[in-house]
């Protein structure tokens, strides 16, 4: 296989993943929006994390939601738990790093609230642990995975939204990641700005 084959097959299967997704992701990612909607208009906010790729997800979720997507709005209640050194290193040290969201959301969320937890396998135990707090509050979860949703997906209430990429391979779960992300902030706009009901 030559260099630029391998390249073109990696747009394939991006492609391939993204064209499977479309069946499965799309009624939950309009379940997810209307949630999150719902919690904004509510005096709510979402907040974000995972691990990796998945930080920097949740970092991107809540700039565009903070400041704007592809529309001029008012800034809207986001927050990546993915940021703070000092908060995350210190509850890494004192506690465990499997607390690093936890103990964020103990302080920052209330019931409304609505935590996006992000990761490619649904196995990340800091995420499991952010979830577990996040339901003792009343908050409600929307899970972004792949691979079947590993253990996550046994963590989930009724009420939950499960976003599960039918993918393996972390870099085409990534891919669908991010755009399920972009999808999340356009449905977000298009409701807050009333262009759709």
């Amino acid at each position: 296989m030559s260099l630029i084959h391998r390249v073109q097959q990696n747009f394939h299967d991006s492609i391939e993943t993204k064209q499977r997704a479309v069946a499965t992701l799309t009624g939950p990612i309009e379940a997810a929006v209307r949630l999150m909607v719902h919690s904004l208009r509510h005096g709510g906010k979402i907040m974000a994390c995972g691990n990796g790729g998945s930080a920097a997800d949740s970092q991107h979720f809540a700039a565009e939601l903070l400041n704007r997507f592809e529309k001029e709005r008012p800034p809207l209640a986001a927050i990546a738990l993915t940021t703070d050194t000092s908060t995350l290193t210190s509850i890494a040290n004192d506690y465990r790093y499997e607390d690093v969201f936890a103990k964020q959301i103990q302080a920052l969320g209330k019931a409304g609230d609505v935590l996006l937890a992000i990761s490619t396998s649904g196995n990340s135990p800091n995420v499991i642990e952010a979830i577990h707090v996040a339901h003792a509050l009343g908050v409600r979860v929307v899970a972004l995975t792949g691979r079947g949703g590993g253990k996550m997906t046994a963590l989930l209430k009724a009420d939950d939204i499960h976003l599960c990429v039918p993918a393996e391979r972390t870099a085409r779960i990534q891919e669908v990641h991010l755009l399920t992300i972009h999808c999340l902030c356009d449905g977000i706009d298009a409701l807050i700005l009333g262009e759709l009901q």
